[in-house]
């Protein structure tokens, strides 16, 4: 198994995922059709499928040029809203690329409705980390906004998402990284996974697919809402609500100017 990330637009994320003994791969958010087809023809693999991971137009704009370029794919999406969807997933369904790359659906409601995060692994290669694309819900260092969900949603999509193995490897929807360091600088500027984070940031323009589901318990604010530092940045107390404080802290970052 083999991640491609492949930058589009001016800050999203597409990537192939290549299932490395069949030759044969998916896209993952295919935004950019050309840019797409051509990583593919370097690389020497198939495009069989695409994975879409919720239906805002910058992640699944691209899938009507994808169906018209490729006919024969499956269009993998979390709801009808997903253009050119060919077939429907819902939380823990199982899919199979080529030979051995295993992929699980997780569904992740919040910032849409539809958000479906794909857990991946190579079944070839038991020790080689999985990965998993998580859309515009985990960013390395953040969260994507409430648009369709509230602050329990995504407190109960991130603890999902934790659930994974620390090993896994994050390939998120948007290099927003700069500024998530800058925010989790304000809220928890002692924490040194925060330096870790900063160093992270300094030495690699493309961040994703650098960090770990155990990195972000790390220095992830929106992972660390009963952290003393969360918890003094949204004035919370031992009685509140996490939701509570997801709203609060979602709320900061959203105004937030640093």
């Amino acid at each position: 198994m083999r991640v491609i990330p492949l930058p589009v637009r001016e800050d999203n994320y597409a990537y192939l995922l290549v299932d490395e003994t069949s030759k044969k791969a998916a896209a993952v958010d295919p935004y950019d059709v050309s840019k797409i087809t051509a990583a593919a023809k370097e690389l020497g693999v198939q495009i069989v499928a695409a994975l879409t991971t919720h239906h805002h137009f910058d992640h699944s704009g691209g899938n009507k040029d994808f169906a018209a370029k490729y006919p024969d794919a499956t269009i993998f999406g979390g709801s009808d809203k997903v253009p050119a969807l060919s077939q429907l997933v819902q939380d823990q369904d199982e899919l199979l690329l080529g030979d051995s790359t295993h992929i699980r659906c997780l569904a992740t409601p919040c910032h849409t409705q539809d958000s479906i995060c794909y857990y991946v692994t190579d079944k070839g290669k038991e020790t080689q980390p999985g990965g998993v694309f998580t859309g515009d819900t985990l960013f390395i260092g953040g969260s994507g906004r409430f648009f369709e969900g509230t602050g329990h949603e995504m407190n109960l999509a991130l603890k999902y998402l934790g659930t994974l193995p620390d090993s896994t490897i994050v390939y998120n929807g948007h290099e927003y990284t700069a500024g998530n360091l800058a925010f989790a600088e304000s809220i928890d500027p002692t924490n040194p996974a925060v330096r870790r984070l900063e160093d992270l940031v300094k030495t690699n323009q493309m961040t994703t697919g650098l960090t770990t589901i155990g990195d972000e318990k790390e220095w992830n604010v929106f992972m660390r809402l009963t952290s003393d530092a969360v918890k003094s940045a949204t004035a919370a107390t031992t009685n509140t609500p996490e939701s509570t404080i997801m709203d609060a802290l979602r709320n900061q970052k959203n105004n937030f100017r640093g």
